[in-house]
């Protein structure tokens, strides 16, 4: 049966769920901020270019009161904003199941906290590139992972049913009892990527994957990835993929780090959820993490210099 599902943050990620799952049949809402973004969506819908090429129709609205109950709920918002575009809809998914599809570690405990629904955790490899309120290009066709969030108790036929609505919209998805291994293969490739992108100024390059010299800068991403690969050891959680292996496939694109479009642009990061979060699970597991540590300081240190640059 169709369902009804919402999408939360209608960035490159929020549009590719939104396009897609409008084409396989569902009722398809995007929430945004922006009253001119969802008059354009209402009377334009949504363009896909790149991998897929198609046109969609969605609905849209920028009034938290005018959304209905729904089915599902997608959050791809980016993590430092999920309690804000979260809070003012959450009670329209009280007999559903929302989904974070965001980066790193903690979005889900924030959703947790503001519905009585079902929590879905997860992440997505897949990246996209805005071109306007109407028009997102499909890049990397790789898959959504998701699973039960444990702690609301979140059925597995649920995740099921959520992984098989995307599939149908023509993306890939797994259902996976255990997405924590999933989310942490992610949330290490992240939080070294973007971090040591923000850092440098530099996309995702062949710089990242290069260890040809003492100085190349691959050495201090595979030190990253390491050290993050034994914080998930202590914490009892495997990894799904190799991270690692994740960053040279990456290396290959060139692609701006979304950390680094928000240092260009002086606005918070996501360090909290990334860098950071591995950072304190170290720290809870008893374990050390010097170098993630010394990132998300960093990275605070550059956002802190922004506001005191003001001063002057």
């Amino acid at each position: 049966m169709p369902k009804r599902i919402a999408i939360i943050g209608c960035g490159a990620i929020g549009s590719l769920y939104a396009a897609h799952l409008a084409r396989q049949g569902s009722e398809v809402w995007v929430v945004t901020r922006r009253p001119e973004h969802a008059r354009a969506l209402n009377e334009q819908g949504l363009r896909v270019t790149g991998t897929h090429e198609f046109h969609a129709r969605v609905r849209a609205t920028h009034d938290p009161a005018a959304l209905p109950d729904c089915d599902f709920g997608i959050v791809a918002t980016k993590a430092r904003q999920t309690e804000e575009a979260f809070a003012p809809v959450a009670r329209r998914f009280g007999r559903g199941a929302v989904f974070s599809a965001q980066n790193g570690l903690g979005g889900e405990e924030i959703l947790a906290r503001l519905t009585r629904g079902y929590v879905i955790r997860g992440t997505t490899f897949m990246s996209g590139t805005r071109h306007g309120d109407t028009h997102v290009q499909y890049e990397l066709d790789t898959p959504t992972w998701m699973g039960p969030f444990e702690p609301t108790r979140t059925p597995f036929a649920l995740v099921q049913e959520l992984a098989a609505l995307i599939l149908a919209g023509g993306l890939k998805a797994i259902a996976l009892e255990d997405a924590r291994p999933a989310q942490w293969s992610k949330l290490l490739f992240n939080s070294a990527v973007n971090g040591v992108s923000a850092l440098t100024g530099l996309p995702h390059s062949p710089h990242f994957a290069d260890r040809s010299e003492s100085s190349s800068l691959g050495n201090l991403l595979f030190d990253l990835l390491e050290e993050g690969k034994r914080v998930a050891a202590a914490l009892g959680v495997g990894l799904h993929d190799d991270p690692w292996e994740m960053n040279k496939i990456g290396a290959q694109t060139d692609h701006p780090t979304s950390m680094l479009y928000d240092v260009q642009q002086q606005q918070p990061t996501e360090v909290e959820f990334l860098a950071g979060a591995v950072a304190r699970e170290a720290e809870r597991a008893g374990v050390s993490a010097p170098l993630h540590t010394a990132v998300y300081r960093l990275i605070q240190g550059r956002e802190a210099s922004w506001s005191a640059g003001k001063g002057h």
